[in-house]
């Protein structure tokens, strides 16, 4: 919980309150006063600093314009080493030994059919690079995208003379006395500090680190003179202030925390129960959204699902998928002779004698219409899917449940159309099921109660032929 600002106190614990007094005598001052007394002294020791700079700036320039040499004719030369162009190579050579930073050039051509060459050029009287930078750069040439060849070398040794020339053109001899000037400052300026500053500032520290909550009421304190009031005496007097401070917001926080936790602990325990309901209604209207709720089976909302997962799942691993559809025979008939609620028995009957008779896992069967099921047979060929059909078609029979006025039997019974998926041989599942759709048409066009398919069905149907 935030703390607004008027809420910290306003008044100190006592024996920890002091009184912040303003300071006499400013360290900055001192340190000024200091500074400008002992500048002579600092111009000796400048003079190094400020010398090796301008060295080192001067190389590091020189090293840069080198590197921008490299840079321009890189392309170039590889070009006119990779085309033998000798005569641009040399003006090349000597156009780069012309610059002001460069003593020598040296271009090596080491092309792969060609014996080794090598071009150079220098400046008048130079005697060696020194202490100047040299650069070398290994050129290479792309004669088509992807293909890179190491064509030759360049090297470029700038000249110690330009470097000794720049020094003496850039330092003189005040700027020299200026860099010795503040080294002896910075050196003086760091012993008075220490003394002045950095003890007890050090103090102060040692006293920071010790400060736990149980040991705010603690002053802090140096040992100085009374006559020293200074910053440091402000920073004393602010460090007791604020320990103070926050020993009284430290107890609001703890209150407050303990008066948090126990609305929190309330929340989260009204919240999990809101959750655990919502998820228990979550659950139930799911299991509503796919399930037929006369028979228990899954809807045609899941048949669709599982039948578009199992139909990609066929396409890739090039399996069989098998599709029956069947149709309670004269279901009709049956509603209108023996009432709504014996065909309500009858639908979930037959529902419970399919699922029973479908034994493995992956096998689904669903309720997809009025008196229409379908069922999933992944992995099954054809000679198999006939089979199980022929059995739940028999298991249907089975169940004896009474119909006089059917056409195919004195009982219940079901026509089963079949169709499998062959790997690449349909474009979409909406085929497959107008080929099972088809064999089912076939199958009570043949007298029900038989399962109609692509392949022989020998011995299918028994009890729809005899009728």
């Amino acid at each position: 919980m935030a703390v607004a600002p008027d809420a910290l106190p306003q008044a100190l614990p006592e024996g920890v309150a002091e009184r912040v007094v303003a300071p006499r005598h400013s360290l900055g001052t001192r340190l000024v006063l200091a500074t400008l007394g002992f500048c002579v002294l600092f111009i000796v020791v400048a003079v190094g600093v400020l010398t090796l700079s301008a060295w080192n700036a001067g190389r590091e320039r020189m090293d840069a314009e080198l590197a921008q040499i490299e840079q321009v004719y890189r392309g170039t030369l590889a070009k006119a080493i990779w085309e033998l162009d000798r005569d641009a190579l040399q003006a090349h050579v000597r156009s780069a030994a012309g610059v002001p930073s460069v003593g020598r050039v040296e271009l090596k051509v080491t092309l792969a059919h060609s014996a080794p060459e090598k071009f150079e050029g220098s400046r008048a009287g130079w005697a060696g690079p020194g202490r100047a930078p040299t650069r070398q750069l290994v050129l290479e040439y792309e004669p088509y995208p992807g293909a890179r060849e190491t064509v030759g070398e360049l090297l470029l040794q700038g000249d110690e003379r330009v470097l000794w020339q720049r020094l003496r053109s850039e330092l003189a001899t005040i700027v020299i006395a200026q860099l010795l000037q503040s080294m002896v400052l910075a050196g003086l300026i760091m012993l008075m500090f220490n003394r002045m500053v950095t003890v007890h500032v050090q103090r102060i520290a040692a006293h920071l680190a010790t400060v736990r909550p149980g040991n705010l009421g603690v002053a802090l304190g140096l040992q100085r003179s009374e006559r020293s009031q200074d910053e440091l005496t402000q920073l004393v007097s602010g460090v007791n202030h604020l320990q103070g401070s926050l020993a009284t917001y430290l107890e609001q926080q703890q209150r407050y925390e303990r008066e948090l936790a126990e609305h929190r602990d309330r929340l989260a325990h009204l919240v999990d129960e809101r959750t655990a309901e919502l998820q228990a209604a979550n659950e139930r209207l799911q299991s509503l959204a796919r399930t037929d709720p006369l028979t228990g089976l899954p809807n045609r909302r899941h048949f669709d699902e599982v039948k578009s997962h199992e139909w990609r799942r066929a396409q890739r691993s090039g399996q069989s998928l098998a599709l029956l559809i069947c149709d309670i025979d004269c279901f009709k008939d049956y509603n209108d002779h023996y009432g709504h609620a014996m065909g309500d028995h009858c639908l979930s009957a037959v529902a419970h004698t399919l699922r029973a008779h479908l034994g493995r896992a992956g096998d689904l069967v669903a309720r997809i219409g009025g008196e229409e099921f379908g069922v999933l047979l992944p992995a099954t060929s054809e000679a198999v899917a006939f089979m199980l059909a022929d059995r739940l078609r028999a298991a249907v029979a089975a169940c004896g449940i009474e119909h006089r006025h059917s056409q195919a039997a004195d009982v219940v019974t079901i026509s089963v159309g079949l169709a499998v998926l062959q790997p690449g041989a349909m474009e979409d599942f909406e085929a497959l099921f107008l080929q099972a759709d088809q064999a089912l048409y076939r199958a009570k066009a043949a007298g029900r109660n038989q399962v109609a398919g692509s392949i022989a069905e020998p011995g299918q149907g028994m009890e729809g032929d005899a009728s």
